[in-house]
């Protein structure tokens, strides 16, 4: 029975290792360690709620139901999904691997209970979710892309902003600050523009360079 848990812990690890991969591959938040480990917990936990409690079913002649402990690591998931979560105005990025995470949780439950069938199906249709459904879908709606950039010249702005709209981007969030120093004023934007999911940031690094008078700070 031993090497049997052991058996589920391993495969646990390596189905979350594996998510973990695909995330890492994309610079996400949580990488393959991350989902190793939760998905490792989770099986722990559910052998730990199955069989850690035989003694006291077996000595005092109670019931106990096992899957209280399990519903437990559901709830308790969140505060890692909630922890790769970034909300800056109106950019939101890390949903997806939040979401990633929780399902990642789910298949290490399953694994501990001994369902690898069901967890080794999990493990695949998450991976779909994560990149085949992104190939399929990649020239359909919009992503959100954020640039922090300072200029010494306020003109220059408004022409970046008419430039990106007539490319066909779309200015969802907009802030300025101004800064003040001997007599010199420096301007620092930040927008998060909404761009196409089959397009990336480089193709917005290139177009801020068209402008010597702007110096780029990020893009994400």
């Amino acid at each position: 029975m031993i090497w049997d848990f052991i058996l589920r812990l391993f495969v646990a690890g390596i189905l979350g290792a594996i998510i973990g991969l695909d995330r890492e591959y994309r610079a996400k938040e949580a990488g393959y360690r991350t989902h190793f480990l939760v998905s490792l917990g989770s099986a722990l936990i559910m052998i730990v709620s199955q069989y850690g409690f035989q003694n006291i079913i077996l000595e005092d002649s109670v019931s106990l139901d096992p899957s209280r402990v399990a519903a437990q690591v559901v709830s308790g998931i969140g505060f890692i999904g909630a922890g790769t979560i970034i909300i800056q105005k109106q950019f939101v990025r890390g949903l997806t691997t939040a979401a990633g995470i929780w399902a990642t949780a789910g298949i290490g439950l399953a694994i501990g209970s001994g369902m690898y069938a069901i967890g080794v199906a999990a493990t695949i249709l998450t991976l779909m979710g994560l990149e085949l459904l992104s190939y399929i879908f990649k020239s359909i709606g919009l992503k959100s892309s954020l640039i922090v950039f300072s200029t010494s010249e306020k003109d220059i702005i408004k022409k970046i902003a008419r430039l990106l709209s007539n490319r066909g981007h779309i200015i969802s969030s907009y802030d300025m600050k101004k800064l003040s120093h001997n007599d010199a004023n420096t301007y620092i934007v930040t927008m998060v523009i909404r761009t196409r999911k089959n397009t990336d940031e480089s193709h917005l690094l290139t177009f801020m360079e068209e402008f010597p008078e702007v110096t780029v700070e990020r893009i994400e």
